[in-house]
């Protein structure tokens, strides 16, 4: 992006003048959804006022601008492509694009050669910024895109010390709360079916089990403990494991609500009852737990909220890139139903 002219009102001035923020200012610029028509009008007297002419329209009008951003789906598992979370995820950023008049490209990038085929792909002007999802803890794509100084938002994070900007959801006190309201209920003896070990979000909804048991002063058995990959299959095998080996377990919590729907699937070929002999809680709140036999206990991500930030943050990146990389983390909330 070319340097401004000296005395070009910035987008600083523009939020000043118009008492907003600047994130605002950016929100209007790009037609974006959630903002009030006074606020609106506000911004836009402003930047007619200051003869303000945003970046995105100055490279639209140089010829360097694509109008797309991508969605780049990093999972190298095809079959995780057929589980719930994908299929929502889409929806909400597909959603939040919608708002904005750009068009949203779904890549698939799972070698080291589809990166580098996307990296020159992205440098090579053919779309304006990149949403990353299902991104694993040792990716390299997204630092190769920070250092390409492509504008860029992950869905989740692969570390704690993720420096690309990212929004997630607090799986940690989610996770918390889940394993609370069973120890609550009077469960004493909770297993968890884990995420795959090498994705921040499986580390944090497990962090969250032991922390909710230690506060408790029970502490949760390493053998309490099953590793799954968020599909319905892998809990079930999970599951099966567990109780074989632990039948005095009376609660549990599955890392996503299909591995919940395949633990429901053990517990009840092996006689137990949900939830008079065990609580299953899942992780998501997909249309799928309202389906499951019985319906599912589950801790909801803000999806939808989710998909807006990922844009809005986005939005932000390619209107001003020499800002510094932003993280938001949305809440959760424990939805009841039946199975706990």
């Amino acid at each position: 992006m070319g340097r401004r002219r000296p005395g070009t009102p910035t987008l600083e001035e523009v939020a000043a003048r118009a008492g907003v923020g600047r994130g605002t200012v950016s929100r209007v610029i790009n037609n974006a959804a959630g903002v009030k028509e006074s606020t609106r009008r506000a911004v836009q007297q402003a930047i007619a006022e200051l003869g303000y002419v945003p970046n995105l329209a100055a490279r639209s009008l140089a010829g360097r601008r694509a109008d797309a951003v991508a969605l780049v789906m990093t999972e190298p598992d095809w079959r995780q492509f057929a589980e719930p979370f994908f299929s929502e995820i889409v929806s909400a950023l597909g959603d939040a694009v919608a708002d904005t008049g750009l068009q949203l490209l779904l890549t698939l990038v799972r070698s080291d050669a589809e990166r580098l085929r996307f990296l020159e792909y992205a440098r090579g002007g053919r779309v304006d910024g990149v949403l990353l999802m299902s991104v694993h803890a040792d990716d390299p794509l997204p630092d190769m895109l920070a250092e390409a100084r492509m504008p860029t938002v992950l869905l989740g994070r692969r570390s704690a010390e993720e420096y690309v900007s990212y929004v997630d959801a607090d799986n940690v006190g989610g996770a918390r709360t889940a394993v609370g309201h069973l120890l609550d209920q009077g469960r004493s003896a909770i297993a968890t079916i884990t995420g795959p070990a090498d994705m921040y979000v499986a580390q944090c909804r497990l962090r969250g089990y032991h922390e909710a048991l230690e506060l408790a002063g029970l502490g949760g058995k390493p053998s309490w403990v099953a590793e799954g990959d968020f599909t319905e299959e892998s809990g079930r095998r999970a599951m099966a494991r567990l109780i074989e080996r632990h039948p005095e377990i009376d609660g549990v919590l599955a890392a996503s609500d299909t591995t919940a729907a395949g633990a429901l699937q053990a517990l009840r070929a092996a006689g137990r009852r949900v939830p008079e002999d065990v609580a299953v809680i899942g992780f998501d709140d997909f249309p799928l737990a309202r389906r499951t036999a019985p319906p599912l206990t589950t801790v909801r991500q803000p999806l939808e909220e989710i998909g807006r930030a990922m844009v809005r943050l986005l939005l932000e990146e390619m209107e001003e890139p020499s800002v510094a990389w932003r993280h938001v983390i949305l809440r959760t909330e424990l939805v009841l139903r039946e199975s706990a």
